[in-house]
């Protein structure tokens, strides 16, 4: 009876600690935090602006605009940290946020990780959340927590597959009775998307842009697949020949020449998931097929070019952004049911 009163009074939350962005859930309220995975600091002695507050979305403002006495980081790259002391500095910042009230007890904290994250990249996780002021942390992988927050049937004898294609890694899984039967991580997602339509401008119209532009043409006109009816937008930049400003016209069709080779590969790796699949298992994918989740998955017509590419059914996740967190608030919330696909970091000890 104590040790159920113990689990209830204790704040349990899931955090998807994304390249892009950092999302909170917390039992019974659901998200409450989405920001940027980013700080401003000074340049010469790493103090983070406006008192420690210059974190997530008001350090994302200055990203392109800030003078040179100030810099904007991202403390992981590529699905993992490599800034320990600003990643620290941020989740705690974050947790501090949602904790508004203030915790008398430290959170239970689940987060998704990368696959193939190494015994290094692991530990670091822990430690920063810990350090940060998390309690009892586990680990999953991101695939199967967006496959469970996607509602897929994994824990029955039938083939569940799921892509979350987030800012720096996609992940792909497949899954059966609640194991992983092929994976496959790609650190490459939908920040590989806006550097490519970076040098699609530089080097199709010699015009030179910041990734914030990129990301604000591709969430305006860009497509993975042919409109209905193509999308254009103005863009400007600095003029690469005659050092002077400049303004051309980009459409959804250019958009789409510029991303092509991220999506091939991702394409590559998920048809490397289906053929480490058993001969059963790739016969229910024909009608089961995939589901894609992440922010990547939001580019327009994703899911006709993958259902065109891979020849089986391809859909978006209800809520693309969400998933993955929301899947792993399933697994806190019904920790018993899930312990077994955790990692608490005993096994690293």
């Amino acid at each position: 009876m104590l040790h159920h009163l113990r689990n209830w009074m204790t704040p349990q939350i899931a955090l998807d600690l994304g390249t892009t962005n950092t999302l909170i859930s917390m039992r019974g309220e659901g998200v409450v935090l989405n920001e940027p995975s980013v700080l401003a600091l000074q340049k010469d002695n790493r103090k983070i602006l406006g008192k420690g507050a210059a974190v997530g979305k008001l350090a994302r403002q200055m990203i392109g605009r800030a003078p040179e006495s100030i810099r904007t980081v991202r403390p992981l790259s590529r699905g993992v940290i490599t800034d320990y002391e600003l990643c620290e500095a941020m989740l705690r910042y974050f947790l501090r946020k949602v904790s508004a009230t203030g915790w008398r007890t430290r959170p239970r904290v689940l987060i998704p990780v990368t696959g193939g994250i190494t015994m290094v990249e692991r530990r670091a996780v822990f430690n920063s959340v810990e350090r940060a002021g998390g309690g009892k942390v586990f680990l999953i992988g991101k695939a199967k927590a967006a496959a469970i927050g996607a509602g897929l049937p994994i824990s029955e004898p039938l083939a569940s597959m799921v892509c979350d294609i987030g800012g720096g890694t996609t992940e792909i899984g497949v899954f059966s009775m609640a194991e992983t039967i092929s994976s496959q991580s790609l650190r490459m997602a939908g920040d590989e998307f806006d550097q490519a339509i970076v040098d699609y401008l530089r080097e199709r119209f010699s015009l030179r842009v910041g990734i914030p532009t990129a990301e604000r043409l591709k969430i305006e006109i860009g497509a993975a697949f042919p409109l209905e009816q193509e999308l254009s937008r103005d863009v400007s930049g600095l003029d690469i020949v005659s050092g002077i400003p400049r303004k051309t016209v980009l459409t959804s069709e250019e958009i789409r020449e510029a991303v092509r080779g991220p999506l091939n590969q991702i394409l590559s790796k998920i048809k490397q998931a289906i053929e480490g699949c058993p001969p059963e298992l790739v016969s229910d994918l024909a009608e089961t097929g995939i589901v894609l989740s992440g922010g990547g998955a939001m580019l327009r017509g994703i899911d006709l070019l993958f259902q065109e590419q891979l020849g089986v059914p391809v859909r978006l996740a209800s809520d693309p952004m969400t998933t993955m967190v929301q899947g792993a608030m399933i697994c806190v919330e019904h920790l018993d049911q899930w312990r077994d696909s955790l990692d608490d970091g005993y096994a690293a000890a």
